[in-house]
């Protein structure tokens, strides 16, 4: 998610490559992610190949900062 904070929009494999992960397991988190609203996807090709690009929605952007002010909170709390 943090990825898709800092660019407008990210390709499938630029995702991959970025986080070192395998096809499945990306696709199971942004699945996830997806079901909840917080990504977006857009299907298209290039050069003939299928190409999937995700960004962070609206309420995803909200959640993401939401879920960095309670860690920043909690590790605060806890000097």
């Amino acid at each position: 998610m943090s990825a898709l904070m800092v660019n407008d929009q990210m390709d499938f494999i630029s995702l991959k490559d970025l986080l070192g992960v395998t096809d499945g397991n990306l696709a199971s988190h942004l699945k996830n992610l997806e079901n909840k609203a917080y990504v977006g996807y857009e299907k298209d090709f290039v050069d003939r190949k299928p190409n999937t690009t995700y960004k962070a929605t609206e309420l995803g952007k909200r959640a993401f900062k939401n879920h960095i002010n309670a860690i920043e909170k909690l590790l605060n709390g806890a000097r």
